[in-house]
């Protein structure tokens, strides 16, 4: 039925006997290209979707928490400390505004911001418990060095400053790990085929129809020498893929357990309304070293007994059941979110190199491998013989079917090799805490940084930080009595007011 003609004009299929004019050649070429770009992006759609739609669910969990336990601690706050609170809200929704900052990719250092909220947070507090007294700004700014020495706050301030720094270092860069993959599959999913490679495949999908073979498909070998030449810089992406899925595993199991950042976030209002309870506790003792350390206050115009409560300060503590607490938008819970994502990401790992494999598996494509005769080998049906080549750039030198210049990497797909050792790098820092944006450049292996560091792969529940030493204390200044140190608010209302915020976060 094939109107057959010497074929001494073919420039790509075997010089012999054809149909195909050098044009239908040139336009079989282009069609190969097109069959070829979109055999590799439809291989690769399930990598591609994996990062873009689990980007997105963790993305959407992690907003939603943080706005979740903002609107928390503020229906709680509102209800237990009434007008107290929102004469001075503007402290905690710093907190979380600069939370949220650091999530979105601002540059803050974490730890400077939390010793920032707790020495904003005493400054208020202290005023709260000595309201006879009148406080400069500059008085206020000698109380605030005190966080660190005084611990007014008790432990709360240290284990919220290692559980939410290492959580968002966790979190942040588990959500750009997501990005970045999303990324480098999208782009190197995108081939741009080189001359040698087109000729190549124009040889294996249209040849046979040339040779008036057309139901003939090429053997399974044959393919892959094809797609393993074609697709060299592609599988030179795999190693450092490897140990990009690799790290974002092992940041995927810190966030299921001493990094779960839902497990810090949900009941943050407790541990900040325990930490003010502390403070309640200490009150005396606190003002005795402050006003030892800063000096004797001047007192308030309008004088009050040290004793009295503040007008303002709510002291029947209102129960209330507060709906259920709503689901993400992602509408799971972090555990289940990674428990999805790391079984995806398992089945991402060596994906580029096995591409041609997956490709040549196609029915589309290939005869498949138990067919080894009755099948295109680039000249005639039957069966190839040439050896399969080993995967990568170099080991192309000797490819019998794809013309390939080992000597020149393809430089977008070397950059993306770079894009990913950069974030697996952080990843590694994210695994042990630390926050690589904030490390000394000077050190990059120091690990330093924002960021509980852990060692030996270990992250303990708490970490001992170095507490800073306390301003000189001026020898000319004067004790204070401690009964000019006696707290504002009830001990005994605010005790009960915190056994009722337990008892209320069990109740949820």
């Amino acid at each position: 039925p094939f109107l057959l003609c010497a074929g001494e004009h073919l420039r790509i299929c075997p010089q012999e006997y054809t149909c195909c004019t050098s044009e239908m050649e040139d336009k079989l070429s282009q069609q190969s290209k097109l069959e070829f770009e979109n055999l590799v992006e439809e291989t690769s759609h399930f990598v591609r979707t994996t990062f873009v739609s689990r980007h997105k669910k963790f993305d959407e969990f992690f907003r939603e928490l943080l706005e979740n336990a903002e609107r928390s601690l503020n229906d709680m706050f509102v209800r237990t400390y009434g007008m107290l609170y929102m004469q001075n809200s503007e402290v905690f929704q710093d907190l979380f505004t600069e939370l949220k900052r650091y999530y979105t990719g601002g540059n803050v250092n974490l730890e400077e911001m939390l010793n920032d909220f707790w020495a904003r947070l005493l400054e208020r507090m202290f005023q709260l418990i000595n309201p006879q007294y009148h406080f400069t700004e500059d008085y206020l700014e000698c109380v605030s060095k005190y966080t660190d020495q005084l611990k007014p706050f008790g432990d709360v301030p240290r284990k919220l400053k290692v559980q939410v720094t290492r959580a968002f270092i966790a979190a942040r860069t588990f959500v750009q790990g997501l990005t970045v993959g999303r990324e480098v599959a999208n782009r190197v999913s995108k081939v741009s085929p080189t001359p040698g490679c087109i000729r190549a495949l124009m040889k294996m999908l249209y040849c046979p129809y040339c040779r008036g073979l057309p139901t003939v498909k090429p053997c399974n070998n044959y393919c892959l020498n094809v797609m393993k030449g074609c697709l060299a810089n592609q599988a030179d992406l795999d190693t450092e893929w490897n140990l990009f899925i690799d790290a974002m595993l092992l940041v995927a199991e810190r966030l299921e357990g001493p990094f779960n950042i839902e497990s810090v976030m949900d009941p943050i209002d407790v541990k900040i309304s325990e930490a003010i309870m502390n403070m309640q506790e200490n009150s005396m003792q606190v003002s005795a070293k402050v006003f030892q350390g800063c000096g004797q206050p001047k007192p308030a115009p309008a004088l009050r007994s040290s004793r009295s409560v503040p007008e303002n300060f709510n002291t029947r503590f209102r129960p209330y059941n507060p709906e259920e607490r709503p689901t993400t938008a992602a509408g799971t819970s972090l555990d289940r979110l990674v428990t999805d994502i790391k079984e995806k990401l398992k089945l991402s790992k060596k994906f580029w190199s096995t591409l041609p494999y997956t490709i040549c598996k196609d029915e589309r494509v290939t005869a498949g491998p138990s067919v080894e005769e009755d099948c295109w080998n680039g000249h005639t049906k039957a069966r190839y013989l040439p050896e399969i080549m080993n995967d990568g750039l170099t080991n192309q030198i000797n490819n019998p079917e794809v013309d390939v210049d080992i000597t020149r990497p393809d430089t977008f797909i070397r950059q993306q090799i770079m894009a990913l050792r950069v974030m697996t790098n952080k990843l590694k820092n994210a695994y042990n805490g630390n926050d690589v944006n904030f490390q000394d450049t000077s050190d990059e292996t120091s690990g330093s940084g924002s960021g509980s560091g852990c060692t030996d792969d270990i992250c303990p529940t708490e970490f001992d930080f170095i507490t800073t030493e306390a301003p000189p204390v001026d020898s000319d200044r004067r004790e204070v009595e401690a009964s000019a140190t006696q707290p504002g608010w009830s001990l005994q209302t605010l005790l009960i007011v915190f056994i009722s915020l337990v008892l209320q976060r069990q109740w949820r």
